[in-house]
């Protein structure tokens, strides 16, 4: 199971010292990158400066809680991030309180890492649209992750894996805009090649992808990110 969480991102917010510890340590050594707020206050920060692929949330937090939190970052931040709560508060009303405020999952304390590891799995997963992959489409673009093929106006489009994970990503997420940081985040965690790695591999893309058509669906945000999405989306 080693690497089994390679290149996500991770924000955990807790204030008990031991889980503090321990669950940070196993994420990483699954792959996780893993950030560590022990309040919301800090935890507001970094949402507002990092993209997380998962947030691990506790309930019973200083200060403000876990519920207000996380209703924060659905309505002020209008993330769609995964939130898995943790926390000893058991009964049937609190999960729904959970639930209510937008998050996803619900684990109980004290918990198995590795049960803490097979929901983080199943809700990146899920928020990947990879629990039953299906062709992507946006104009006459189809990416079909199964297959591993790219075509466009019905001609196959030849791309290098790395090209073709960028569009996934993309294709995924249109019409919204994805960040640099998200993609290399996604593509290749904290071990960036180099600072012109992205751009080489998004020129190579947009030249299979645009270049021989008519309408470019490939954009390129100055100091926002990148996305795909035809223009009458982005109108």
């Amino acid at each position: 199971m080693a690497n089994s969480l390679k290149n996500l991102s991770v924000l955990l917010v807790e204030d008990h010292r031991q889980l503090a510890q321990t669950v940070p340590e196993y994420q990483e050594e699954e792959g996780a990158t893993v950030d560590y707020a022990g309040d919301a206050h800090l935890a507001r920060e970094l949402l507002r400066e990092h993209h997380y692929d998962l947030i691990l949330l506790d309930v019973m937090l200083p200060g403000e809680d876990g519920y207000s939190l996380c209703q924060y970052l659905r309505q002020e931040l209008t993330l769609t991030t995964p939130v898995i709560f943790m926390t000893a508060r058991d009964q049937l009303d609190d999960k729904l309180e959970g639930f209510s405020r937008g998050g996803d999952d619900y684990i109980v304390k004290p918990f198995a890492l590795p049960e803490l590891l097979a929901r983080i799995q199943a809700q990146v997963r899920r928020s990947r649209g990879e629990v039953a992959p299906h062709v992507l489409k946006v104009a006459d673009l189809e990416l079909d992750p199964s297959r591993q093929e790219v075509r466009r106006q019905g001609q196959p489009v030849k791309l290098s894996p790395t090209a073709f994970r960028i569009l996934r990503i993309l294709m995924r997420e249109s019409p919204r805009v994805v960040s640099r940081e998200q993609l290399e985040q996604e593509l290749w965690g904290d071990l960036v090649p180099d600072s012109d790695a992205l751009r080489s591999h998004l020129y190579n893309l947009r030249k299979a992808i645009d270049k021989p058509f008519e309408e470019a669906l490939l954009e390129t945000l100055p100091g926002v990110g990148f996305a795909i999405r035809h223009h009458q989306e982005a109108a």
